[in-house]
Formats: C-alpha cells, structure tokens, sequence
C-alpha cells in the first residue's frame, strides 16, 4: 500500500514537472510536447523559419553537424574574404556559433570567448581577468585560426598582439602608404609570375630593375593585393 503510494506521488509529481516546463518552453506554440519539453530557447532571427523544425539543424542522436550548416552556409563564402578565411580550419561549427540564445547571441566574433577558463577567471565587469597576469592578446593563440595564410609574408614576425588587439583586427590609426610611395617592395615582394612577359606594360615588366611603383597601383588596392581591380578577388599566384 505504502509503495503504491510512494509511486502514485512520484507519477503526480513527474506530471506537475511536464505540466510547467511545457508551460514556460521557449518552443513556438505549433510545436509538439516534446519539443516544447526540450526547447532550450528561442533562436536568433536569422533561424525564425526553423523554429519548429528543429530537424532541420538537429541529427538524432548527433546533435548539429557542420555538414548541416554548410548545406546553407557555403565555405567559399567564407574563403573569399580574407577574414574570415580561418573557418577553412574549423572543425565545428558550433564550437563558436552558439543557438537558441534568441536576440541575445553574439553575432560578431567575440575574440573573449576564445578564451580557456582555466586561463582567466570571470571578475565583476564583463572582460576575463587573467590569474597570470597575461593580458587576452597574450592568452590567445593567434595563429590557430589566423595561420590559413600569412598576408604580412613573414614579415612582421609572429607576435600579432604588437599591432592588432582582440577588440579590432583593424590596426588604430593605421593608413597604409600613399599610391605615391616608392617603396612597395619593401613589404610586397611580387612572385615570380610577375617577371614574365605577359606582365609587361608600356614597354617595362611589372617587376625589376626599373619598375615603377604606380604599375603595382594599376592593378593592386591598398585594402588587399589580392583584390585586382577591374577583377575581383584573385588568388592564383
């Protein structure tokens, strides 16, 4: 007698836990009970249209898979642009694109949430604190996502925390050298399809011994040299 009702109890109480998590779910009300039951908050808005699908980003048994975010977020997307080239090495998406946080998700990239908690402990105001004394340029590995390709060719070492910061890739007051500088060379040594005849213009080749620096400029931008004017993003040498 005791037993049964012990169970009647834990039944009633199972079914009061069901009742109010079904009540204050976050899943749309077309949804089922058990999505309702297993919704773990609203998505942000560029995934509205999902919002009762949630097959549509989640594998049973397996949770989302990047293969799944790649059939709508294509990779050359991102490898055409040279910052956001580092997704080439990503091995999951989810590992920094976190859902169901609704307007809330951070959208930009958020260099602080890379990282280790063990490095850093969380203080009052909203920047991790380092234990170390290492500031966050200092504590993060730059070059595991930033190593796709050199822009700077070697040039300015390996220490990226001595111009950019994790607030701005952007360099603060930087303003790179004028289209009247003589002294391309000095950063951009030009490959050696660059040498070759088909490169020639007004009777001189694009490199040598009197090459000119307004022929880089009649081709190459000073936002990226890849960037070929009259052509787009060009990366073939």
């Amino acid at each position: 007698m005791r037993s049964k009702a012990l169970l009647a109890v834990f039944v009633l109480a199972l079914l009061a836990m069901i009742t109010a998590v079904a009540t204050r779910s976050s899943a749309p009300a077309s949804a089922g009970l058990v999505e309702r039951l297993v919704a773990p908050g609203p998505l942000s808005g560029a995934h509205q249209s999902f919002a009762a699908q949630c097959t549509t980003c989640h594998t049973p048994l397996k949770g989302v898979e990047s293969k799944t975010c790649l059939s709508c977020h294509v990779m050359t997307d991102f490898g055409n642009k040279l910052s956001t080239q580092f997704h080439a090495k990503a091995k999951e998406c989810s590992s920094c694109h976190v859902e169901h946080e609704g307007d809330q998700g951070i959208v930009r990239m958020n260099h602080q949430a890379l990282l280790d908690p063990k490095v850093w402990r969380q203080g009052q105001s909203s920047t991790p604190v380092s234990p170390h004394g290492l500031g966050p340029e200092a504590a993060l590995n730059c070059a595991s996502c930033h190593s796709i390709r050199d822009p700077h060719l070697g040039a300015f070492g390996s220490d990226c925390a001595s111009c950019h910061t994790t607030n701005s890739w952007q360099i603060a007051n930087y303003r790179h050298p004028s289209v009247n500088s003589t002294q391309c060379s000095q950063c951009h040594k030009a490959p050696p399809s660059h040498y070759m005849e088909h490169f020639s213009m007004v009777s001189q080749r694009a490199a040598g011994e009197k090459a000119r620096v307004e022929q880089c400029y009649a081709c190459h931008t000073t936002d990226s040299f890849n960037n070929i004017r009259r052509r787009g993003w060009y990366d073939h040498h």
